[in-house]
């Protein structure tokens, strides 16, 4: 009897541990998914360092949350992707300014968690279906929900990799739209919001090819925010810290319009 009692209490022991607090619970969840504009190269230098500066669109919240990787909601502060893109130097990506966006324009969503998943220089070809970048994507969404919240959609900003070879370019759109169904079939969410961005930059050749693609996709409840045009930082391919955030401001604008789950 004693035995038995000592079980269940390490049982519930255990489970307590695994459950935050309420007020650490957020309401509202987003992945972020993709290569390295996605997790952040904001106001990383050449000799790869961080500048440290947090513009104020990405200044903590305690309104925002943040999954850790051992999936433990924290209070959300850049970069958002430290202990997920662990390769790279990390800085300033669109997660943050968007979560501010998006909280100043409806106070309905709540506590609002991010999700980072992405990973620096990745192709397509590594997020599908049976992969390790696709099997931590399902695994962190599917832990994100289990103190109540809701997956209320994925931000999804890749495909430089994907340029250096007319082969994988043409390849894309199939594989990018498979992703996307194989996605949401796993985290039972047929019409979940997603909002991708189509290439600001790349070193490849078949740049405008992948680009094609992205803005060529016609899923439901998939929208497109082009982010050409968008300041880069010196190396030509990332995006500066005020374009991170002007590219954050973009995404909420556009979650904002898509047809709620």
């Amino acid at each position: 009897m004693l035995a038995m009692l000592t079980l269940l209490f390490l049982t519930l022991l255990a489970h307590a541990q695994l459950v935050l607090p309420t007020s650490l619970q957020p309401s509202s969840i987003f992945l972020l998914a993709g290569q390295s504009n996605m997790s952040g190269r904001g106001g990383v230098a050449m000799n790869n360092t961080w500048d440290g500066f947090v513009p104020p669109e990405c200044r903590p919240n305690r309104n925002i949350l943040r999954l850790t990787s051992a999936l433990a909601w924290v209070p959300a502060t850049e970069p958002l992707h430290k202990d997920i893109d662990v390769y790279a130097t990390v800085g300033v990506g669109p997660g943050m300014s968007f979560a501010n966006s998006v909280l100043a324009r409806d106070s309905g969503l709540g506590v609002v968690g991010l999700v980072p998943c992405a990973v620096g220089g990745t192709a397509i070809g590594q997020w599908g279906r049976g992969s390790f970048l696709y099997g931590q994507l399902v695994r962190r969404a599917s832990a994100a929900v289990q103190g109540g919240g809701k997956i209320k959609g994925m931000l999804w900003y890749q495909g430089e990799s994907d340029t250096g070879s007319l082969e994988a370019a043409e390849l894309y759109k199939g594989r990018l739209e498979k992703f996307f169904v194989d996605v949401r079939s796993d985290l039972k969410l047929p019409l979940l919001p997603i909002i991708q961005v189509a290439l600001a930059s790349a070193l490849g050749p078949s740049i405008e090819k992948v680009r094609e693609a992205q803005l060529g996709l016609n899923l439901t409840n998939v929208e497109c925010v082009d982010a050409k045009g968008l300041q880069l930082e010196p190396d030509h391919v990332h995006l500066t810290t005020q374009a991170e955030v002007q590219l954050g401001k973009m995404l909420a604008d556009s979650f904002l319009h898509t047809e709620p789950v």
